[in-house]
């Protein structure tokens, strides 16, 4: 069951129209992505310390031969663009190295060195990437580093470019925008377990590379795999018009909270005339609620971001580049790609708003929108990395929810009960399956993952089921012209035949977990507790941090641990613990041992010490592999 098929009929016709009805014949972005190119890193891979490969970007050799049937022509065309490898020259002074992780990092060349924007997702991409600059522009130090938000693939790679020794003696500032740390680590310790399993799927790390397996995101190829890393910012941006000079370098500063991060930040070189755009616009329609999880952004903001962004630097802009592929050249260019681009979101917010005000639901509202001819015949507004479809539903849910007011949704069965009643309601999963492979043969297989995942829900072990299911997703995936999505289809039928992938990229990162305040380390304890287990439990808990003068308590009852920092001289607790921060840090979020730190005097306990064992035993481990194809 390991071997994928060929595209179906229908599925090789679909994409064959595709072939003839956008506009292949416009190469423009080709010879944009082309333009400036320096060198290529050779061989285009990358490896650790111990020599595992953490990039392998010459796996996508084969995007050079014709599309096949089995991918959808226009991801192909993206792909191959994306999959260009190597540094380019953006304008003077300013250089990107791409393709060699799923973002992009740019190297701004000031008085003494070199600012660097973006430093990607692990530290043996980024320091390749800093050696693939250096070797053609000389060893210049890095003297600034600049967060444009709040994503793993915008600063996880900080250590292979800077070091902390560096950062702290004030040679090398790291700017961010204001709430930058705060998000990130929301979002990378909160659901990052969860976040990471299903970024499994949305990039497909894990799929074969080929053109029945894995080609790309649509944003980047792929996310790499090495070691996440994180430096404090030094200096936080909190206004739009702020200006800040770095190594001889002015930069003023555009905030743009809540549109593709929480917290983020465009901003313009006034005397290179050079715009970046951090992740506000790129060459594609962008995720208004990624599918590996997270807030849904705001394309209503998102769009007023841009009329601004237009109307502070458009004109003023000889180049316009960003953290994910290729640069636009030009005033007249970049202004109208902007002015797509922010229509394109406003269109979605506005239209689809239109349309719930008149009853209509989110799924249904995804059937039925259709983008202007501007924008639909534009290739940077396709959806390669967001879709139409599902930042539709992501607005509808923004607004109300996940409940479509219908009460027949309002209480519905979860899915294994759901899918159990669901075949014993249609004769049984024999007839089911019988059925759904005369709708596999007819084309229709939307369908036919619907009721198979009914089968597959109530009979996890029916190899027939999963078969026909995998086969299923194959070919929505070789249809998609959406990257993640085709990941998702190509992921789920990966594991349907072979079993679980888990979670390729490194889901815990210790530079991260070290950034988390008092606050955020409680947080994320308190949602590791099996509520139902505590019910009955009482536990009060003082935490004396010394270095931060505080004295924070954790307070379990009812499953619920609340935790506060303490204005007034402690009274009523069960025990209290005496440590600094970083000790603190150690024993809840790392894993050290709490009763060698008491016993050696890290840490000073006073009162019942057997209450924080017993607290110990409420937490639950999450699960890095859980299952999302098939039932737990």
């Amino acid at each position: 069951m390991t071997t994928p098929e060929d595209a179906t009929a229908t599925i090789a016709a679909a994409n064959e129209r595709a072939a003839h009805t956008l506009p292949f014949a416009d190469d423009t972005d080709l010879a944009d992505a082309e333009r400036g190119f320096i060198a290529a890193l050779n061989p285009g891979v990358v490896t650790g310390v111990d020599g595992t490969v953490v990039w392998d970007n010459d796996s996508y050799a084969f995007l050079e031969e014709p599309c096949p049937p089995t991918v959808n022509p226009s991801l192909w065309r993206q792909s191959g663009l994306v999959a260009r490898q190597g540094l380019f020259e953006v304008c003077e002074r300013v250089y990107q190295v791409r393709g060699l992780d799923l973002s992009n990092m740019t190297l701004i060349e000031g008085e003494t060195g070199v600012v660097v924007i973006d430093p990607l997702i692990s530290r043996e991409t980024a320091a390749a990437g800093l050696a693939l600059y250096r070797e053609h522009r000389g060893e210049r130090p890095v003297t600034g580093v600049i967060y444009t938000h709040s994503h793993i693939d915008h600063f996880g790679g900080v250590k292979g470019v800077t070091t902390e020794e560096d950062v702290a003696a004030g040679r090398c500032p790291i700017l961010a925008p204001v709430g930058f740390v705060e998000h990130a680590v929301e979002e990378n310790v909160y659901a990052g377990t969860a976040m990471a399993r299903r970024a499994a799927y949305m990039y497909g790390a894990a799929l074969p590379r080929g053109p029945r397996g894995g080609v790309g995101a649509g944003l980047g190829q792929t996310t790499s795999t090495g070691t996440p890393t994180l430096i404090m910012p030094t200096l936080y941006v909190s206004a739009t018009g702020q200006v800040e000079t770095v190594d001889g370098l002015r930069i003023e500063f555009q905030m743009t909270p809540g549109t593709e991060a929480p917290s983020e930040m465009n901003f313009y070189f006034p005397d290179l005339r050079a715009l970046c755009m951090a992740e506000n616009a790129t060459h594609t329609l962008h995720n208004l609620l990624t599918l590996r999880g997270a807030l849904v952004r705001d394309p209503h903001v998102w769009s007023k971001y841009l009329t601004e962004s237009i109307n502070r630097y458009a004109s003023k802009s000889d180049v316009l580049f960003a953290s994910h592929h290729w640069p636009t050249w030009g005033s007249e260019r970049l202004t109208e790609f902007l002015s797509l681009q922010r229509d394109l979101y406003g269109y979605l917010h506005d239209q689809t708003l239109r349309r719930i005000n008149q009853g209509h639901t989110g799924i249904e509202i995804a059937e039925e929108i259709e983008l202007p001819p501007a924008l639909a015949d534009t290739w940077h507004t396709r959806g390669y990395y967001g879709s139409v479809s599902h930042n539709v539903k992501a607005i509808y849910q923004r607004y109300m929810g996940w409940f479509d007011g219908n009460p027949a949704h309002l209480w519905e069965h979860p899915p294994v009960e759901s899918a159990t009643r669901h075949v014993e309601f249609m004769g049984g999963s024999a007839e089911v399956l019988r059925k759904a492979r005369e709708s596999f043969a007819a084309g229709d297989f939307r369908w036919v993952a619907q009721v198979v995942n009914y089968v597959i829900f109530a009979e996890p072990d029916n190899a027939e089921a999963r078969a026909l299911q995998a086969d299923t997703f194959e070919q929505l995936g070789y249809g998609a012209e959406n990257g993640t999505w085709r990941n998702f289809y190509l992921t789920g039928a990966y594991e349907l035949r072979n079993g679980s992938v888990g979670t390729p990229t490194k889901a815990d990162a210790p530079d991260i977990a070290a950034a988390l305040s008092v606050e955020q380390v409680f947080d994320a304890v308190s949602l590791r507790i099996d509520g139902p287990r505590a019910w009955s439990a009482r536990i009060v808990i003082d935490w004396r941090v010394t270095d931060e003068d505080l004295v924070h308590r954790t307070q379990l009852s009812n499953g619920l641990l609340v935790h506060f920092d303490l204005d007034t001289e402690p009274t009523g607790a069960d025990a209290t613990f005496t440590l600094t921060r970083p000790v603190l840090l150690g024993v809840l979020v790392g894993g050290a041992d709490i009763a060698k730190a008491i016993a050696d005097g890290t840490i000073v306990a006073e009162g019942d010490v057997a209450k924080l064992v017993e607290l110990a035993g409420y937490l639950d481990a999450p699960d890095p592999d859980f299952a999302i194809v098939t039932p737990d």
